[in-house]
């Protein structure tokens, strides 16, 4: 798949811009985010007193969220490289590299590839959480009553019931968390370019060649 394309942004210093992200995944993207600050609204709110029929918003956006869930992963697994995201050699180098600079023991990290230790470390943390909620989420369904099923409160005994409801809130407890921090961070002026990246796809050359190594993210001129 072709990186990159000649139509560059107004006044930029380069005429290239390197695709980031595909439309497809910026989509899934925001309708997770969409889906994850809904499930969020209706499984708090109702606590701090805002009242409002949540139960059939919140499982319908669960199973929304599952879908969307389940479509990235054939879609990671058979059409993109899991390597992107997925930890190797060169990424415990950089995350020594980075503790060392942090310590001030030596100089500026290495550049990552296309995603940095942080940002798989922060993937692989919403994907387990994320994961831990829709399962347990799934299995809660079964208290609810649809228009495909009738509730069935027997379907586990007392006490797996009582560690699907513990799995499930802190799940919810971890993503607030996680939430506000992937904010914070995407909100921060020298990543601005990433999240530019997520709404529009594109980094120019410039902070390609500034912020990645194109030996370990390599994209077509």
């Amino acid at each position: 798949m072709t990186e990159s394309n000649r139509a560059g942004p107004p006044g930029a210093p380069t005429a290239f811009r390197v695709v980031r992200h595909a439309l497809v995944d910026r989509v899934f993207h925001w309708v997770t985010a969409a889906c994850v600050l809904t499930l969020l609204a209706t499984a708090f709110l109702p606590i701090l007193g805002v009242k409002f029929d949540w139960v059939n918003i919140h499982w319908i956006t669960g199973v929304v969220l599952t879908i969307a869930v389940l479509f990235h992963i054939v879609r990671g697994l058979f059409w993109q490289r899991i390597g992107t995201v997925w930890f190797g050699a060169a990424d415990v180098r950089e995350a020594a590299a980075i503790l060392s600079a942090t310590l001030r023991r030596s100089g500026r990290p290495p550049k990552p590839g296309k995603y940095s230790f942080a940002q798989k470390l922060v993937h692989l943390f919403f994907t387990l959480v994320v994961l831990v909620a829709i399962v347990t989420g799934g299995f809660m369904l079964a208290h609810v009553e649809t228009p495909w099923w009738r509730p069935n409160a027997y379907l586990l005994s007392g006490a797996s019931w009582g560690v699907v409801y513990v799995l499930h809130d802190l799940s919810a407890l971890l993503l607030v968390t996680m939430v506000m921090t992937h904010v914070y961070f995407a909100l921060r002026p020298e990543k601005l370019l990433f999240t530019r990246a997520m709404l529009r796809g594109w980094i120019t050359r410039r902070e390609y060649e500034e912020h990645h190594d194109p030996t370990r993210w390599q994209v077509d001129r």
